[in-house]
């Protein structure tokens, strides 16, 4: 291990050493059901789903083409 993470474990080590031995055995079953959940955690990409690439047989020069051609303009000036 890197002497960051033993440092960090050897502070936890330190905090909880004098807890009553229930209370370790406890902590015991937290961090066993955390690593136990960690393995089983599956990456939710289901909100990639939302948004998508733009498909189409037309090439991205033909999409312009055709937006820029849909567009209308009847912009009136009004005199002042």
């Amino acid at each position: 291990m890197e002497s960051n993470k033993l440092d960090k474990a050897e502070n936890i080590f330190r905090m909880v050493r004098n807890l009553s031995a229930d209370v370790k055995l406890d902590l015991i079953s937290k961090i066993t059901n955390s690593l136990k959940g960690a393995k089983k955690e599956v990456k939710d990409d289901s909100w990639k789903k939302l948004f998508g690439a733009w498909e189409s047989e037309e090439s991205a020069e033909e999409i312009i083409e055709e937006i820029r051609a849909s567009r209308h303009t009847n912009r009136q000036v009004e005199d002042l």
